[in-house]
């Protein structure tokens, strides 16, 4: 595998040799102090450039980042899956070597939408014309755990007891594909924002639990982790109904939590809608 080094090095000498490329960024997770270094981390890569039609119209000119090319999406080309940058074109590449390149082509026009819209995980690597923003350092700070309003954490609570009810009837009709579908896309996710803010108020809101809460374990009792991995036990209508009880559990425990600590008040949506769920749905 080519090493950061040497692929920083092709990347400011394709920057160098093509005119028409005027502006490099180097963006992700490369780009995050906080994450720790390692071989399995991409390369997020954008050229603004003056003439985009050059670099779309034909893939040969992809030889110059060596190696060969195993696999590649492009995303504006697809049907089932668009891009939602129309005005963007992206190669993301993976290489015999190891190495996977996500390489966007944006028109040097759409600078200033780019950084507008930026996530702060953002360094320039080549900008021949002083066309980013002065004293740009990346940051993830948009990431951060934010501390909940009185308002957010009541919204979280009333979203996870009213879509329980939802799952509670999927499970009582066997439909255990939509009852899955409500816990991963919301139950879960819910419970992992509300562990988020008892973590942001015992260790500070100044940090990041990661894409998708994936660092949530290291702020968190090994057996605490063990119950969310219970969360995750789907296999089969009986296990999923127990992970689904594990999550309504771990949710009512750190929301009261939150509760106390913030001096919220409790909703009244955990014993009404749970009471209505066991009533009607079991």
């Amino acid at each position: 595998m080519r090493q950061k080094e040497e692929l920083y090095l092709l990347f400011d000498k394709i920057v160098l040799e093509n005119e028409d490329i005027r502006l490099s960024v180097l963006e992700g997770s490369r780009t995050n102090s906080n994450i720790p270094e390692d071989n399995f981390q991409d390369y997020d890569l954008s050229f603004f450039v003056t003439d985009i039609q050059k670099y779309t119209k034909h893939e040969d000119w992809l030889k110059v980042f060596g190696g060969e090319i195993i696999a590649m999406q492009k995303p504006e080309d697809m049907e089932l899956f668009p891009s939602e940058c129309e005005n963007y074109y992206s190669y993301l590449m993976y290489f015999d070597d190891g190495i996977k390149l996500d390489l966007t082509i944006i028109p040097i026009t759409f600078v200033d939408e780019y950084f507008s819209a930026a996530d702060g995980l953002n360094k320039i690597l080549i900008d021949k014309d002083n066309l980013a923003p002065a004293n740009l350092h990346p940051s993830d700070r948009l990431y951060w755990i934010k501390r909940p309003s009185a308002r957010s954490y009541d919204d979280c609570c009333n979203e996870f007891w009213h879509v329980s009810t939802y799952i509670a009837k999927a499970f009582a009709r066997k439909e255990i594909l939509y009852a899955l579908h409500l816990f991963n896309q919301i139950s879960r996710p819910e419970l992992l924002r509300m562990m988020s803010w008892e973590i942001g108020i015992r260790c500070g809101f100044d940090f990041s639990l990661g894409k998708n809460y994936k660092f949530i374990d290291r702020y968190i009792t090994p057996a605490t982790f063990d119950n969310l991995m219970k969360t995750f036990s789907l296999d089969g209508y009986e296990k999923a109904r127990n992970a689904f009880e594990q999550c309504c559990e771990m949710f009512r425990t750190y929301s009261k939590l939150i509760a106390d600590k913030l001096g919220f008040d409790y909703p009244i949506y955990d014993k009404n809608l749970t009471a209505f769920s066991r009533k009607y749905y079991t």
